[in-house]
């Protein structure tokens, strides 16, 4: 695999890495209550929305800033990288947003805490799975948009319009749907292990039950933006066996081309 010997590739997925931990450590700093007062959602949307729009402004060019497992997934739908590639910045991704947890976790000192992210009272999973579902749609169809190559006369910031993307999904999803629950067990030096054992229990059995709010929810809506744009609202004339090309990996992909173009733009500019 040609991907595999490149060390562009591999400075794609370490920026996905590197670029998902600050988003995660961003994001979910903003949620955790630091301090007493009211907490509002304007707060969390807002450091979310921005820290994306941030991050992938500086890795954009690199990796394509997806930072987000749900759309990679959207443009391994819509055959725009390969299988290979996708899988790594997954499985980056995932790294990165444990070591950018781990961090939040370190600052916690003299207490385990657990934020976990619980639906609301009165909202089933099936409800919450589809709010997740098109939240996600709306992200992935304006990312394809804004840094589609093939649309003429780009207008504005395209990592600023995903960073408000993102930032109206989470103000629809986190307070009618969703709400932080931050829980500290203080210590005196530390907690017991019955304690601990109690809190880790209760954090796997809450995520295995949501399971299919923040992971097959975020899926099923990338696919479904995907497909959307690539095939409704701006189809790409491509056949199957360009297609598949792309997702074996037997060239580089779109995506991967336009990062380069973008990159050399930035650097022209700057060096004009």
């Amino acid at each position: 695999m040609w991907e595999f010997r490149s060390m562009n590739f591999w400075r794609a997925v370490f920026a996905e890495f590197f670029g998902t931990m600050f988003f995660v450590f961003f994001g979910m700093g903003a949620a955790l209550r630091w301090t007493t007062g009211p907490h509002h959602v304007l707060h969390v949307a807002l450091c979310f929305g921005l820290a994306a729009a941030t991050l992938i402004q500086s890795i954009g060019h690199i990796s394509g800033g997806h930072i987000n497992p749900a759309v990679t997934f959207a443009y391994l739908v819509g055959s725009q990288m390969s299988l290979f590639r996708a899988v790594f910045y997954m499985a980056a991704q995932c790294l990165g947003a444990v070591a950018g947890a781990a961090v939040l976790y370190g600052l916690g000192f003299d207490c385990v805490s657990t934020c976990l992210l619980q639906l609301q009272p009165g909202i089933s999973l099936g409800m919450a799975t589809t709010v997740e579902v098109f939240l996600t749609m709306q992200l992935v169809v304006c990312i394809f948009a804004v840094t589609d190559e093939r649309r003429n006369g780009r207008l504005g910031s395209a990592a600023l319009s995903i960073g408000f993307s993102v930032t109206i999904g989470h103000l629809m999803g986190v307070r009618p749907i969703t709400h932080i629950h931050i829980q500290f067990i203080q210590n005196s030096p530390g907690p017991s292990t019955s304690q601990t054992w109690a809190v880790l229990g209760w954090c796997a059995n809450k995520s295995m039950c949501l399971l299919q709010v923040y992971w097959v929810g975020p899926m099923i809506g990338g696919a479904m933006g995907a497909l959307l744009y690539d095939f409704m609202l701006f189809p790409r004339m491509r056949g199957l066996s360009e297609r598949l090309a792309t997702l074996k990996g037997s060239r580089p992909s779109e995506r991967n081309v336009e990062s380069l173009r973008w990159s050399r733009e930035v650097v022209g500019a700057a060096s004009g």
